[in-house]
């Protein structure tokens, strides 16, 4: 990498180099010039400092170009009207011109080429005495032409190459925001999922425990059922929780943080993902206490949701004394795997939100087919008794929920029915993208 200070001094040696090179050329070739003409006057002391203002001109012709071309015409007017014979004293001038063409405007510095021209070859000249060869006017206009063009030439090249360098920019800017913005997913699809996974077995556990507690001295049977589901709801929670670590651990996202549009190769990863969980289990499938190996119980799995079984779904719920009862409209048909985790995630998340707000209250999950969606409706009724303020509230349930569906192209409403309860209505496309092929 070039350091600030290198890359500031590599233009400063350039300028230099350039300024000493002209002077060299305008001094030497100038005083030849002169010496072959016939009726121009001797250089003096005043010639040699016109031949050499030009060269040190140019050595701020980055930072006033303008001003640096002006200098340098107006030395050569001088140079001329002075009488001394034409001479390479015009490269400092056609270097100046070609500088402030490229750098600053083309509307002050390109009229400057014709008035140089009236100034320095004809009429000027002719009218203070020092008429210019007929061949050498017309050939100058030759040049000045060529000048112009290759100074607009160089301008447009480096228009392209700002262009282009602004374009990588906006493509490098765009690239960075595209990955912030997956990552941003990620990460919000990661915690959607922990929340879903934890926050039903929790309030399950929540409730169950209330139970125990309530019924330990009295009814010790009731306590004892009780703190059999809290075991199996923390148990089943703890297997869940592993899975989606070894998902993320693995390189993989959650089922809706994938790409919805390729659904088929989302079923490959998920086969892909477990054949790496199943390596690695049997890499650690042994530990080492004591100095002796023992054998390592294997990595709790569990499998993803799913609403082609409505009763398994609703067991944990079920178990924590919830009444849920259930209905299927139209013909099941087979689900995407994205598509069918949302719906199951929504129905645990709103019988979660009635275990936690409406306890002791019925539901009722509603799964309707169609041809190109599946709807899921739960309802739940007033709760029996009260609920108390001291618990905690202001969840992300319903939020997470209608980002499931809004990621699925689908929607969600969520809101109290006018006969008291609640309702939760999830509309879902039946086909994410391209059909997936029948299984």
């Amino acid at each position: 990498m070039t350091a600030p200070g290198e890359s500031k001094r590599g233009p400063v040696v350039q300028d230099w180099v350039l300024a000493l090179v002209v002077a060299v050329i305008q001094l030497g070739g100038g005083r030849n010039a002169n010496l072959r003409q016939t009726g121009v006057h001797t250089i003096d002391a005043l010639g040699y400092v016109l031949l050499l203002v030009g060269p040190v001109a140019l050595l701020l012709r980055r930072s006033y170009p303008l001003p640096v071309l002006l200098v340098t015409i107006a030395s050569c007017v001088v140079y001329l009207l002075r009488g001394y014979g034409y001479g390479p004293i015009f490269v400092s001038l056609v270097i100046a011109f070609i500088s402030a063409a490229i750098v600053g405007s083309r509307w002050w510095t390109y009229p400057l080429a014709p008035i140089g021209y009236l100034a320095l070859v004809w009429p000027l000249p002719a009218i203070v005495g020092h008429p210019a060869n007929p061949w050498l006017a017309f050939g100058m206009i030759a040049w000045l032409g060529v000048l112009v063009a290759i100074a607009e030439g160089i301008r447009q090249r480096q228009a392209v190459l700002v262009a282009r360098r602004q374009r990588a920019e906006a493509a490098r800017r765009d690239a960075e925001a595209q990955r912030e913005r997956r990552a941003s997913e990620e990460r919000l699809a990661i915690a959607r999922e922990l929340h879903d996974v934890l926050a039903h077995s929790l309030s399950l556990i929540n409730v169950q425990s209330s139970v125990a507690l309530e019924l330990f001295d009295k009814k010790p049977q009731q306590a004892r059922s009780a703190l059999a589901a809290i075991k199996t709801a923390s148990k089943d929670a703890l297997a869940e929780v592993h899975t989606l670590l070894h998902s993320i651990r693995n390189g993989s996202s959650p089922p809706d943080a994938q790409d919805v549009r390729e659904s088929g190769a989302e079923r490959a990863s998920e086969s892909a993902i477990g054949h790496r969980d199943s390596e690695r289990a049997q890499d650690n499938s042994t530990v080492h206490i004591n100095g002796a190996a023992e054998a390592r119980p294997p990595a709790p799995r569990s499998p993803a949701p799913s609403i082609e079984d409505l009763d398994a779904l609703l067991q944990r719920a079920r178990a924590a004394g919830l009444t849920v009862d259930t209905r299927i409209i139209g013909t099941a048909h087979k689900l995407p795997s994205v598509v069918d985790v949302a719906a199951a995630r929504i129905i645990q998340e709103s019988l979660t939100n009635v275990v936690r707000h409406a306890p002791g209250a019925p539901a009722a999950v509603t799964v309707r087919y169609a041809a190109d969606s599946v709807e899921i409706t739960i309802d739940n009724a007033r709760a029996s008794t009260p609920q108390s303020k001291s618990g905690t509230s202001g969840g992300n349930g319903i939020l997470g929920m209608r980002e499931r569906a809004h990621a699925l192209g689908g929607q969600l409403i969520a809101g109290p029915r006018p006969s008291g309860g609640f309702r939760v209505v999830a509309r879902l496309p039946s086909r994410v993208g391209a059909p997936e092929e029948a299984q």
